[in-house]
């Protein structure tokens, strides 16, 4: 099985934030960047996944400017094989579909049974890009998952609706989700897992 989780680096929502000289955004120097909450979720899932299925190949993918190295070694250090870098340093003005494309164009032929990414982001909350994705994919997508199991070829998952209502689907290989909070709890890197990341593949492209 092969599994790509696609993860973004976010400023710490507890960094003090100024809005940029342009008026159009903040200003990104003396912020603190972590992974995007909602990508912890994603990532934790893939590689629970990983670690059922065993014989399943798992990838972290970011897209940004050679900062987020340091985030994507955290998704290392929490059980994935190698991480792909795609620089782009204007990233954070992309909108959503041109994100998706990205992703898209490096996915396409990669052959991916799952793509796992966040619902949303903290900074921009479009919760676009993952479905996008799938679209542009060809792929099926289930969006919002709050519970996720898989066997032989099947997920079979609960999604959130309004009003914390929940509905159960099952959908077949190939396939995108997008993580909800709650999904699972994230694991915190181990000291000996954390050393191992420095010796897995960071491809840039």
């Amino acid at each position: 099985m092969k599994i790509l989780v696609c993860i973004k680096q976010v400023p710490d929502m507890e960094s003090k934030f100024k809005i940029d000289a342009g008026g159009t955004w903040y200003e990104k120097t003396d912020l603190a960047w972590r992974m995007n909450e909602y990508a912890e979720y994603a990532v934790e899932q893939a590689v629970q996944l990983k670690e059922q299925v065993k014989d399943a190949d798992l990838t972290v993918l970011c897209i940004g400017g050679d900062q987020v190295k340091e985030t994507m070694k955290k998704a290392l250090a929490m059980g994935c094989d190698r991480g792909v870098h795609i620089a782009d340093d204007d990233s954070s003005s992309k909108e959503p579909f041109e994100k998706a494309g990205i992703i898209a164009e490096y996915a396409k032929e990669k052959g991916f049974d799952l793509i796992f990414t966040g619902m949303q982001s903290q900074d921009r909350g479009s919760a676009q890009v993952g479905i996008l994705t799938a679209e542009i994919l060809g792929m099926m997508s289930v969006s919002t998952i709050v519970d996720f199991s898989y066997s032989d070829g099947v997920a079979s998952l609960k999604r959130e609706l309004e009003g914390g209502v929940k509905a159960c689907v099952t959908a077949s290989t190939p396939l995108v989700v997008t993580c909800q909070l709650g999904l699972n709890t994230p694991r915190y890197p181990t000291l000996p897992n954390i050393m191992k990341a420095k010796r897995k593949e960071l491809l840039s492209l």
